[in-house]
């Protein structure tokens, strides 16, 4: 017989150190010399990134500690490591420059010059060059301001020295692939005041006998058009993920501009480049690719101009597939498992982990999501994710509904899946609804839905939001006096403004945020170079729209806000940097209202740190609890101050 307890007071085996635990992530997976290889982030490591190989059935670590294959281009980081087996290229975090291991000595040797300054210099995007080389995005400093960077594309010799510049031809690059006879590199390219889902160019150039690049010419793409990714086919094709009809879809691109679409559909094939080197889609041979349709796999058949779904159990796949054994390997996650390094067998469609699932409470403390579609008051429509309190010990009293939480995603052009989250069954099984929504703005649903957020930052995502939680509430599911929003990043963002400008929600968590918008552009110098145009899109042109940055930003509306708020804070952030919130709680001082400041040393953007991890979730549910007026036992209180 269940316990009877409030919403929010039930206890939960699922303790914030066991989501911290779970952080180890895989990513950056490829196949190297017949075996599968990845990238390994480690929260108990304090978030270091190893490289390992399945071996026999056994993982095998590559990169000891000290170690650590991230790389700060764009601040995101790019592709980290390139191996042919014998010896491991990687790009090392302390110092960004690009180091070589010797797989069988286990000696590494720095090949890049050191910087002058402290991160200078960074590399990523790491490819195959020319015999000797390796090609990658090479990022300078050359000023104070945290957009005062210059790009290039170089060609690194394996045995140490000076790189040698390839190309420039744009501000923002993704690095050269050869062809496969040696005679072009192609890479994309992009300019400001567009980011890579705005509008890209695919770029090729000859490759000399020199290895010199000659002038580059473009086959695709445009200030309208986003090119995603690209591969060489045969020296003569390309394949490229692009979005001329308003679909990243698979195209076939000659060397003389001739476009293909493969398979024409409604259907995203492809994603925001977020991180250089991500992999949508590869191909199988005969005509048939391996892609990611809305993050699930899929075989998309030239012959028949279809796409077919692979193993539908698998609902997010991370940007990185490979052929391998017969099927495609990846990383993956599902609704009822967490995300792992899976094989699937094309043919029958069975899935076989590769690397074991975490260990998981019983199935009865995890929520299932659910996917729904909403609507605003005008009828457009709003995807989301419910995930609703789940614990077999516990039910709430008669007539009680539970409190909710509204996740705004980063980005804001990213999106939800509906996969298995610990993070978020720390807050079910404890009788705390969440729900992920994708607003308008989201990846996953073309070009035009991206596209509602033009200009409407700030409007468009928080009407999405609030017409969510609206309709949870209006049909009884959720307790309209006990909704909370939260976000990081431009989830954030999502979150203050969401406190600032309506009356749906009692409390919010604010992680890493943007909060002041005018600062946070190039000329405000309060945000790192890849986005400090992002503006222009998300708000409009300065200064012709200024007033919409004085009105939007939540910093400017403290007197308009609803509720308590918290916020978590990473204090080496150079995208989302601490002094956006130190301004806000500043501001906060003596207003009466309720809010707590958490800052967190040796955190960039985002928590990686598994104590960091534990620290910021156990604030998170103390948070609602007192704000709620429920118990969270085993959870000190947070300090909230007036």
């Amino acid at each position: 017989m269940p316990k009877i307890a409030p919403y929010g007071s039930w206890s939960s085996p699922i303790q914030a150190a066991d989501v911290a635990s779970a952080g180890v992530v895989p990513q950056w997976l490829d196949v190297v010399d017949g075996a599968v290889w990845w990238a390994e982030a480690r929260p108990a490591e304090g978030g270091r990134v190893s490289l390992v190989r399945l071996v026999d059935g056994d993982v095998e670590e590559l990169l000891p500690a000290p170690w650590n294959a991230r790389n700060r281009v764009h601040e995101y980081g790019g592709r980290p490591w390139l191996s042919d087996g014998t010896t491991l290229v990687f790009t090392n975090w302390t110092d960004q420059r690009v180091h070589v291991r010797d797989l069988i000595s286990g000696e590494v040797t720095p090949i890049t010059p050191e910087p002058h300054e402290h991160h200078g210099i960074r590399y990523g995007d790491l490819r195959p060059g020319r015999e000797g080389e390796v090609w990658a995005v090479r990022e300078r400093t050359t000023g104070p301001r945290r957009t005062d960077i210059a790009r290039d594309l170089v060609a690194i010799p394996l045995t140490g020295g000076e790189p040698r510049s390839l190309s420039a031809s744009h501000h923002f690059l993704t690095a050269p692939q050869l062809s496969p006879d040696g005679r072009h590199a192609a890479w994309l390219g992009w300019n400001h005041p567009a980011m890579p889902w705005d509008g890209t160019e695919l770029c090729v150039a000859e490759v000399h006998e020199d290895g010199t690049f000659g002038a580059h010419h473009v086959l695709a793409g445009g200030p309208d058009v986003s090119v995603c990714q690209l591969e060489w086919e045969e020296s003569g094709t390309l394949l490229a993920l692009l979005d001329p009809d308003g679909w990243w879809n698979l195209h076939r691109v000659t060397l003389d501009g001739e476009l293909t679409n493969l398979a024409p559909a409604e259907a995203e094939l492809g994603g925001a480049l977020w991180k250089l080197g991500a992999r949508w889609t590869v191909p199988l041979g005969g005509g048939r690719h391996a892609v990611l349709h809305s993050g699930r796999l899929a075989v998309l058949d030239e012959a028949t101009r279809s796409l077919t779904p692979v193993a539908p159990e698998l609902t997010e796949w991370a940007t990185s597939p490979a052929v391998f054994d017969g099927g495609v390997v990846g990383i993956a996650a599902g609704p009822r498992r967490d995300i792992a390094v899976v094989h699937v067998d094309l043919g029958t469609g069975t899935v076989t982990d590769l690397t074991p699932q975490p260990p998981l409470p019983p199935a009865g403390y995890l929520p299932v999501p659910r996917a729904r579609t909403f609507h605003t008051a005008d009828g457009e429509p709003v995807p989301a994710y419910v995930y609703p309190p789940a614990n077999p010990e516990f039910t709430a009293p008669h007539g009680e509904l539970p409190p909710y939480v509204v996740h705004a995603h980063g980005g804001p052009t990213g999106r939800n899946y509906p996969v298995l989250s610990l993070d978020f069954a720390y807050f079910t099984s404890r009788g705390i609804g969440v729900v992920a929504v994708d607003y308008g703005g989201s990846t996953g649903y073309g070009r035009q839905f991206r596209e509602r957020l033009r200009e409407r930052w700030g409007l468009v995502d928080v009407a999405d939001c609030a017409a969510v939680a609206g309709a949870l509430v209006a049909e009884g599911t959720a307790d309209g006096e006990r909704i909370a929003i939260r976000g990081g990043s431009a989830g954030g963002f999502t979150s203050a403004a969401s406190m600032t400008t309506v009356r749906t929600y009692s409390a919010a968590t604010i992680k890493f945020p943007i909060l002041d918008l005018e600062p946070w552009t190039g000329d405000g110098g309060e945000t790192h170079d890849f986005e400090s145009r992002y503006l222009d899109g998300l708000i409009g042109p300065l200064p012709e729209t200024a007033e919409r940055y004085l009105k939007r930003s939540p910093i400017n509306n403290i007197g308009a806000l609803a509720g308590p708020v918290l916020l978590l804070q990473g204090l080496e952030d150079e995208i989302c940097p601490p002094e956006q919130a130190e301004r806000f709680v500043e501001s906060l001082r003596g207003t009466g209202i309720p809010h707590a400041h958490l800052t967190f040393e040796g955190e960039q953007h985002g928590f990686r740190k598994a104590d960091t991890i534990v620290t910021a979730l156990e604030s998170e549910l103390a948070f609602y609890g007192q704000v709620f007026g429920f118990a969270t036992p085993g959870v000190p209180p947070v300090d909230l101050r007036r």
